[in-house]
Formats: C-alpha cells, sequence, structure tokens
C-alpha cells in the first residue's frame, strides 16, 4: 500500500509539477494618448485610464506619454495609469519638455524584469524604442517593444529609424512583440522592412484606420510579432473612440507558441 501511494504521489506531481511548457494567449495593445488631452481639448488622464481599462490588455504600448510635463499637471503619467489599472509600468524619455520629459511607455500584467532605452537615429524630433523584458510565465520571458517612428510626410528619418531598430532587434533570440504608432501605412518600406522575419497582426478591412480619430483615413499604428515561428495571431480589432485621443486603440489576442 504504500508503495501504491507512493507512485499516486510521484504521477501527480508529474502532471501538476512538470507539465510541458503550452502555448499562451496573450491580449496585445497599442494606443496613443495624446498625453492624455482628448478631441475636446481636454487633458484628463482617469478618461484616458477607463479607455485603457475597457482594452483587457496583458500588455499595452502607449506612445506621447509625459512626465512632470506643465501642458498635463506634472503628473507621472506612465506611473499613474499603471496604479490606475493595476499593472507594472516602464516609461522612455525621448526629450526635455516643459521642464520634464516627453516620451512613451508600456504597460504589463506580467512582471518587468529588464527595461532599455534604445536612441534611434533623431528626426524631426529624437526617438528611442522602449524595450522590456517580461516574464509571461514562470521562467517564460518575451520582449515587447514600443516604438513611435518620425511623423513627416519625407519617410527618410523613418526609414533610417526602422533599420536601427531592426539591426538590435536581430540579436535578441527571445521572441518579440513590436507595436507602436509607425506613422507608415502597410504598403510602406518603412513596414515591409519587417515582413521576412515579423508576422504583422492584421485588422478587419472595413475598419483598419487608426488615425485620425474623429475620420480616420491613416492605418498608421501597427502589432508585430517576431520571429515568425513563435507566434499565431488573429485579426485584432481597431476600436471605436473618437473622444479620448487623435489616434484610436488596436488590440489584439495573439498566441505564443510552446517552446
Amino acid at each position: 500500500m504504500r508503495l501504491a501511494a507512493l507512485a499516486a504521489l510521484v504521477a501527480a506531481f508529474v502532471v501538476e509539477g512538470c507539465v510541458a511548457p503550452s502555448e499562451q494567449s496573450l491580449t496585445i495593445a497599442t494606443y496613443n494618448i495624446r498625453h492624455g488631452r482628448g478631441m475636446d481639448g481636454r487633458v484628463d488622464l482617469a478618461r484616458t485610464a477607463a479607455a485603457l481599462r475597457a482594452l483587457d490588455a496583458d500588455i499595452i504600448g502607449l506612445q506621447e506619454v509625459d512626465r512632470a510635463v506643465e501642458r498635463s499637471g506634472r503628473s507621472a503619467q506612465a506611473a499613474e495609469l499603471g496604479q490606475r489599472l493595476g499593472m507594472e509600468h516602464a516609461f522612455g524619455a525621448f526629450m526635455p519638455y516643459q521642464g520634464g520629459e516627453y516620451g512613451m511607455a508600456i504597460l504589463s500584467r506580467h512582471p518587468m524584469r529588464r527595461i532599455h532605452e534604445i536612441p534611434l537615429p533623431v528626426g524631426n524630433e529624437p526617438r528611442v524604442a522602449l524595450l522590456v523584458e517580461l516574464e509571461v510565465a514562470p521562467g517564460r520571458r518575451i520582449v515587447a517593444v514600443n516604438v513611435h517612428f518620425d511623423w513627416v510626410a519625407d519617410d527618410a528619418f523613418r526609414f533610417a529609424q526602422a533599420e536601427a531598430l531592426a539591426a538590435v532587434l536581430d540579436t535578441i533570440s527571445l521572441p518579440v512583440l513590436l507595436l507602436g504608432d509607425f506613422n507608415d501605412e502597410p504598403t510602406s518600406r518603412t513596414m515591409e522592412r519587417w515582413q521576412t522575419r515579423f508576422l504583422t497582426v492584421d485588422k478587419p478591412a472595413a475598419d483598419r484606420f487608426t488615425f485620425p480619430s474623429t475620420q480616420p483615413e491613416k492605418e498608421i499604428d501597427h502589432i508585430l510579432l517576431g520571429p515568425r515561428s513563435a507566434w499565431t495571431a488573429t485579426t485584432g480589432r481597431v476600436v471605436t473612440d473618437s473622444l479620448s485621443s487623435d489616434h484610436r486603440a488596436f488590440v489584439a489576442t495573439v498566441t505564443l507558441a510552446a517552446p
């Protein structure tokens, strides 16, 4: 009886404690929040937080985020949004602005293990890419990368920024989630730069535009997954919100393959 009991205990441990890693579902979003300034001209971070909460995302890339900037009430916006949503936060600064800093952020329900700012070639404004290593399951990590590329019609700076970032990402062996405001359409050379290694999360053909939020006519906010073999993606959705920002959020549920 003792041997039988021991065998049962070992079998239970194998089933419950040593399960082989499996696929994992993650909900991802990207949103240019325009430092919380809505289309009514008011900076209202509580409204921004409510819009983000409605996305119900595990990982969110935010662009146009302020920290201690006069125009947004000196708030540390990434920290405040993280606190309101119960998520960890990371902030990456582009440049000094109105006594504080202007940049981007990542929010995550999963623990952040490393945070890096990667300087990119300077365009009409300074730019960085924000890289955060996330532990999405015990012992299992991915790298989330948030971008906000140059915004003018001439894509020279934008393409140079994409090239510089690609050189860095080519050295990373972990699965990569690349998201943000790319300021370019899917058929541009900036976006085509990623096609060999990255899987693009599609949008519904009839509802793919993300800017401007009131009458969207440009598809410039994107989510990409690399390497292709590490991910599966379903079509995402553009969130209809014409008030909270001048962009619309893009959210999708993706699957990280078993290692």
